[in-house]
């Protein structure tokens, strides 16, 4: 049995009704599909939201277009019980390389635009008896990685901005949890391989960072937070669940885990 077939064969979300920030493709388009093969009714609210689900197109960047768009999903559903805060940029260098005017466009999109829309989402949240929100952070929160400083500030505050708002709502049921995935093989990671000057060296390099030896996919990033979206995780606000082959907690190097499946 594949890891998606194990993850359906949990029809724990049947009623809920569920909102995918970013579900256009990669970890939201994931999500989306396992939210709803678990038995939610799913909304995706993206700049291109495509046709497999039930689309809000806005620009979380847009406050005006956000409000509508939640609105919008909010009443084609029925209501909300979950909120996914996916949608996210990506962004390369040094504190030299990036201008003022990048570094405001990625927080703007990583870190105020889950504040918009969770603020449009909440009176709805508010209504639920099994409210849930789960917001995309990275390891580049915890860790350093070389240039990655811009990329890694925004996911920084998203951690932050996580934990604060699991504080604010605990007391109105409403849980707030974030995953923190290692590298992912997502459409964003296979253009930076693709701008690389050999991409086969660079997609080695990312994946013997990993513990585990190979890139994290969206499916099962995708597993955990439709866990901490579900009322299997009921009791579970104000926690990071890490996805990623190891690399926060582990220090094995690539050397030590080859010789480890040699030895098995």
């Amino acid at each position: 049995m594949t890891l998606m077939e194990t993850a359906i064969s949990v029809r724990d979300m049947d009623g809920f009704r569920a909102l995918v920030t970013g579900g256009g493709s990669g970890i939201g388009l994931a999500t989306a599909r396992l939210l709803a093969a678990r038995g939610a009714r799913v909304a995706v609210l993206d700049v291109r939201p495509g046709d497999e689900f039930t689309g809000v197109t806005a620009d979380v960047t847009d406050d005006a277009a956000v409000r509508t768009a939640v609105a919008g999903a909010a009443e084609r559903l029925g209501g909300l019980d979950v909120l996914v805060n996916n949608a996210g940029i990506g962004a390369a260098g040094t504190v030299a390389d990036n201008p003022d005017s990048e570094w405001h466009h990625v927080y703007d999109v990583n870190v105020v635009g889950m504040v918009r829309v969770t603020r449009a989402a909440l009176p709805h949240l508010r209504r639920s008896a099994h409210a849930a929100i789960v917001n995309t952070c990275s390891i580049a929160a915890t860790a350093g990685l070389p240039r990655r400083a811009l990329y890694s500030a925004s996911k920084g505050a998203v951690l932050s901005l996580t934990l604060a708002m699991a504080a604010d709502f605990v007391a109105e049921g409403i849980r707030v949890n974030c995953v923190c995935p290692g590298t992912v093989d997502t459409p964003w990671v296979g253009r930076l391989l693709d701008a690389a000057p050999d991409p086969v060296a660079e997609r080695a390099a990312l994946e013997a960072r990993q513990p585990s030896g190979r890139l994290v996919t969206a499916e099962e990033v995708a597993a955990g937070i439709a866990y901490l979206a579900s009322p299997l995780a009921s009791a579970v606000t104000g926690t990071t669940l890490e996805i990623d082959g190891g690399m926060a907690g582990l220090r094995t190097g690539p050397r030590a885990m080859s010789a480890s499946r040699e030895s098995s």
